[in-house]
């Protein structure tokens, strides 16, 4: 087990007292809800920075895609065009069955 140590902190007499008596409330210590509020803003901020890690990576992966001169690459005009012809034939086709 790790070794224990005190925190103390600042804050206004009004914010203490209604946190006391919330927790009073639900029958538990202050100190332990604390304790789960820090390890909740703790496993929130390491997945953001994970979920951001992998967001550039995937950014730098995308760019090195871009500039590598062996991926072939397809026209924007050219995808366009293929789903243009291809909502033509569905609607040709709708306008059969109505």
């Amino acid at each position: 087990m790790a070794k224990e140590s005190a925190f103390t902190m600042k804050l206004e007499a009004d914010l203490r007292d209604r946190f006391m008596a919330e927790a009073q409330a639900v029958d538990r210590p202050a100190a332990q809800i604390i304790r789960e509020f820090m390890r909740d803003f703790i496993e929130r901020r390491q997945a953001e920075r994970d979920s951001q890690a992998e967001f550039k990576s995937a950014i730098k992966a995308g760019l090195a895609q871009i500039e590598d001169p062996d991926i072939q690459t397809v026209p924007q005009d050219q995808i366009a065009a293929k789903w243009r012809d291809r909502r033509a034939e569905l609607v040709k086709r709708v306008r059969k069955i109505r």
